[in-house]
């Protein structure tokens, strides 16, 4: 996949990518906030503070890292072993949901 942004090994062992045009869409278009933040993005997936499961999707899990006074969210869904970014973002609280 040469289309690769970057690619990491989260907390639970399960490799999270995701591409340059998604990630492109990601900060132009979501969460603007989070252009140039790959490294925040990285930190929180590879030494999540907590990994919460969604509650309307059991292959969707949230990774948390507290920044200061408020924390990178990063959403990923595992499909087979892997796993893709869906989103990220800074929020002030942690979301509901299963703690894993």
């Amino acid at each position: 996949m040469t289309d690769v942004h970057f690619e990491v090994t989260s907390s639970l062992g399960k490799r999270i990518r995701v591409t340059k045009s998604y990630w492109n869409f990601i900060i132009t278009v979501k969460h603007p906030m989070m252009a140039s933040k790959e490294a925040l993005v990285k930190d929180a997936l590879i030494n999540a503070e907590e990994v919460r499961r969604s509650i309307k999707d059991k292959d969707v899990f949230v990774y948390y890292k507290r920044q200061k006074k408020h924390f990178t969210a990063v959403v990923c869904k595992h499909l087979n072993g892997e796993g893709y970014i869906i989103t990220t973002y800074i929020t002030d609280r942690i979301k509901i949901g299963e703690v894993v």
